[in-house]
């Protein structure tokens, strides 16, 4: 038994450092491929490359907590079965496309079948024994992440001198393989005694974003949240865009400088954070954190050469100590029975961020590098997203200067 226990997480982290991989091996030739199918130049492309994100992101918005209520009633790993299959068809069919609407009907497949992460964390609750066991397990999950996006980009980048469909097989092939795997080696986790019937009720997207408008200091601290992963939606959705377009990357360039950043998020996130965090407190961190994060998008927004992405890379990185921390506050202002729906409520800001963020920023980038705008200027977007990382500043300084006004004021004897 423990041996099948230990084969599963071994699957279940295969399982989500392909998902990671497989986006990040097709991230360098997207923008490249979406220009060539649309007979535009990267800079419009951009546009279409945001419809893309968004789509994939509203599916998985409105899907994700319906596929997460079928494997409590079916079983996580038929589940897990038919998601690594969807990311295996999506990926054929972006690879064989042969107009941009087939992308997006690849994008809209993985999106509602995309449920590995979440079915993959409910499977190492299943087979977990302790707390001990549950945490070292859980850790599997970010260093899935952190490998799979060092691999991913640098993979993609090699495969690209093969040609810009490549990638793209490369993708297919690791998903279905993987799923071919796991149909005769992946024991499933969810007893029947513990399985219950589908209620749509629980499979409402929006119901968790319910809870952050019932207490006034979690709603403002989540908006502050949900202002940075909107602001870092200028890096994440038009990097590749950008950076073609600005500095004529090639994509194996673009696979490179994911590959940074995915070695230095890690850095971060595995290593200076637990040094960093503790000497200084959870709201230095969150303000310093912030601070970098502002400088790092300012100086991409107003870079002139290739090589000062990479070197701006190391604040806008180094920024990455704030999302612990200001998680870790707003957990602190849940009671211990609502931490599920906290996260999840996280979660669906997170998601929001991913489906309007790309159409902002992307779009944005588009029309100051088109012949209608006022003025060019291509990095326009980055400076968008540093002030979205000065807004969330403010709004959470606010809360917790309050915080501590209220504290520290003495109570009146009555």
């Amino acid at each position: 038994m423990q041996t099948s226990k230990k084969a599963a997480i071994s699957f279940i982290f295969i399982t989500l450092l392909i998902d990671v991989m497989g986006w990040g091996l097709i991230i360098p030739v997207m923008a490249d491929l979406i220009a060539q199918l649309k007979g535009i130049p990267i800079n419009q492309a951009s546009t279409y490359g945001a419809f893309l994100l968004s789509v994939f992101a509203i599916t998985q918005f409105l899907f994700a907590p319906v596929i997460g209520n079928l494997s409590d009633k079916f079983g996580r790993r038929p589940v897990l079965l038919l998601s690594l299959l969807g990311f295996g068809v999506d990926y054929i069919i972006l690879a064989l496309a042969p107009t941009y609407a087939w992308l997006f009907v690849g994008r809209i497949i993985a999106g509602i079948t995309g449920a590995s992460f979440t079915t993959a964390t409910a499977y190492i609750a299943d087979v977990s024994t302790d707390e001990t066991s549950k945490a070292k397990n859980f850790g599997l999950i970010g260093a899935a992440f952190g490998l799979g996006f060092v691999l991913g980009p640098a993979l993609g980048a090699l495969l690209a001198t093969w040609g810009i469909r490549a990638p793209f097989y490369a993708a297919a092939v690791l998903c279905l393989v993987n799923c071919l795997y796991g149909y005769f080696f992946l024991p499933e986790s969810l007893s029947k005694e513990n399985r219950r019937e589908f209620d749509w009720k629980r499979a409402n997207p929006f119901g968790s974003l319910r809870f952050l408008t019932r207490n006034a200091k979690i709603g403002q601290l989540a908006f502050g949240f949900f202002l940075i992963y909107l602001g870092s939606q200028a890096v994440q959705g038009n990097w590749n865009f950008f950076t073609i377009y600005r500095f004529n990357w090639s994509e194996k360039m673009v696979g490179i400088s994911l590959a940074v950043v995915g070695v230095l998020v890690g850095a971060v996130q595995g290593g200076l954070t637990r040094v960093i965090v503790p000497k200084i407190g959870n709201e230095k961190s969150i303000y310093i954190g912030l601070g970098l994060y502002t400088v790092g998008l300012v100086l991409f927004g107003l870079a002139t050469q290739g090589w000062m992405m990479f070197a701006f890379l190391i604040p806008y990185c180094l920024g990455g100590i704030c999302g612990p921390s200001l998680q870790s506050v707003i957990s602190g202002h849940a009671p211990a029975n609502q931490q599920g729906e906290l996260q999840g409520a996280l979660t669906g800001l997170m998601s929001l961020t991913a489906i309007i963020g790309p159409l902002i920023m992307n779009g944005t980038f588009a029309y100051f590098t088109s012949s209608k705008a006022p003025f060019y200027f291509p990095g326009i977007h980055f400076l968008i997203g540093a002030a979205c990382m000065l807004l969330s500043i403010y709004i959470i300084y606010r809360v917790l200067s309050r915080e501590r006004k209220e504290l520290s004021a003495p109570v009146s004897d009555q």
